[in-house]
């Protein structure tokens, strides 16, 4: 059997590559369980994900559109930021809500924390379900081109389905947030 405690990794030498704000990347020279020299590239990111799933009394949620330099791609999205790890993890979902959809909700709910990509990042994602909202004017950041759609959380899932929406946060976000309402937890 597996000890699951025990790391099988014994890394010999780092080597920052890459280091930004948001970002570093580090190179690391390892021995792996069988004792065979590797090479294991890990990027670590300075902030947690965030995403949120706002939802009215009828069960609609908001999406948030916008390009994607990664993907070369447009994206449509739940409202997602990020937020330094020192900070109040729910005081930045309240922020981004705010800047992205300018909603200010009464009532927040985690719904779930996970790894975006764990095979290569250190990255934590954290989804809060938002509700009791109250409306004002969007207040996005400054290179931030955005469009809003208000969807019902069925559509959302549909889109979900059919692969019209791919981001990680918001296909796990509103699967389970689907789920729970069917469940009739939420």
């Amino acid at each position: 059997m597996i000890d699951e405690e025990q790391n099988p990794w014994t890394s010999v030498k780092q080597d920052i590559k890459y280091d930004n704000p948001w970002i570093r990347i580090t190179e690391h020279q390892t021995v792996n369980a069988d004792g065979g020299d590797g090479i294991y590239g890990v990027v670590h990111y300075k902030n947690i994900a965030i995403g949120i799933i706002p939802l009215d009394e009828e069960y609609n949620t908001w999406l948030v559109g916008q390009y994607r330099f990664p993907l070369e791609a447009y994206s449509w999205e739940i409202c997602e930021g990020g937020g330094l790890h020192s900070d109040n993890v729910l005081e930045s979902a309240k922020r981004e809500l705010k800047e992205e959809l300018g909603i200010i909700a009464g009532e927040w709910i985690e719904l779930m924390q996970m790894h975006l990509s764990n095979s290569v990042s250190d990255e934590k994602g954290i989804v809060f379900i938002a509700k009791g909202l109250h409306f004002q004017q969007p207040e996005p950041e400054e290179g931030e081109v955005l469009q809003i759609k208000k969807v019902p959380i069925g559509e959302a899932y549909d889109m979900v389905m059919q692969g019209k929406l791919t981001d990680s946060l918001t296909v796990a976000g509103i699967l389970k947030t689907k789920l729970l309402i069917d469940q009739g937890e939420i």
